[in-house]
């Protein structure tokens, strides 16, 4: 059976004061939560694996260099980041690969350099609405999966993560049909270049203005395993419904 997963991207948002979150969400999490798993900005790394110490949420970063150390000024690597206690890190997000200009090839590289220092990364897909309006989504699905995931992927080092770019802190929200058809997809072309065995096991996320709302709809969807939630992940009383309700799905 895949884990449930819960993921919380707190992106550029939160200062020290903002951890007192994770103490109310701690506290607010069901009987036996699905995995839980909050990525604040990296200078909050050390103080949010402190803060969860002793609790069922884990501490994520939000992205990786390709490179285990050297002359990237501003950057933080894998090393540095394991370093902290945390256990997972975002690659590959629509933002990063919008404004950073990240490529497929970059997402796969990092993906390598993440897993050397023990992590799990988080590897994000998702097409436009340019793109989903001209017909194109699977093929830039099916373009981004083939490119951004490294041929050693297995279920303990790697989860996906679906997000529509246009859903994104939007507000609006794909139609079950459509997030149906997009996770089968996945979940397909995951078994076909991996086998049976790995493509069935490894955990896809939907992300794109999930809240307490729909939650419960979204995930009943056969192949969606959790979700990587953005805004909604900011307060606990926010995200704790969605996590309680991934935990009853």
């Amino acid at each position: 059976m895949r884990p449930k997963i819960a993921a919380g991207n707190w992106k550029m948002n939160g200062t020290a004061a903002a951890l007192c979150e994770l103490d109310a969400l701690s506290r607010a999490l069901p009987e036996n939560p699905p995995q839980v798993v909050i990525c604040p900005p990296s200078p909050l790394l050390f103080r949010a694996t402190d803060a969860v110490h002793g609790c069922p949420i884990q501490i994520g970063a939000q992205d990786c260099h390709t490179e285990e150390a050297g002359a990237f000024t501003g950057d933080i690597s894998a090393t540095m980041i394991a370093d902290t206690g945390a256990t997972h890190v975002i690659l590959g997000h629509s933002e990063r690969r919008d404004t950073h200009c990240e490529t497929d090839a970059d997402v796969q590289a990092k993906a390598r350099t993440a897993w050397t220092s023990g992590l799990t990364a988080i590897i994000c897909i998702g097409e436009s609405n340019a793109q989903r309006e001209a017909g194109e989504t699977l093929d830039i699905i099916g373009a981004q999966l083939d490119g951004s995931l490294p041929d050693d992927v297995t279920a303990d080092n790697t989860v996906i993560a679906y997000e529509p770019i246009w859903a994104i802190g939007t507000g609006k929200v794909p139609s079950i049909a459509q997030i149906t058809e997009v996770h089968d997809f996945i979940r397909s072309r995951l078994t076909t270049r991996f086998g049976t065995e790995i493509g069935n096991a490894l955990p896809l996320l939907y992300g794109g203005s999930v809240k307490a709302s729909n939650a419960t709809e979204i995930f009943a969807v056969e192949n969606v395993d959790g979700a990587l939630v953005g805004g909604a992940s900011l307060k606990a009383d926010d995200f704790a419904p969605i996590v309680a309700a991934l935990a009853s799905a």
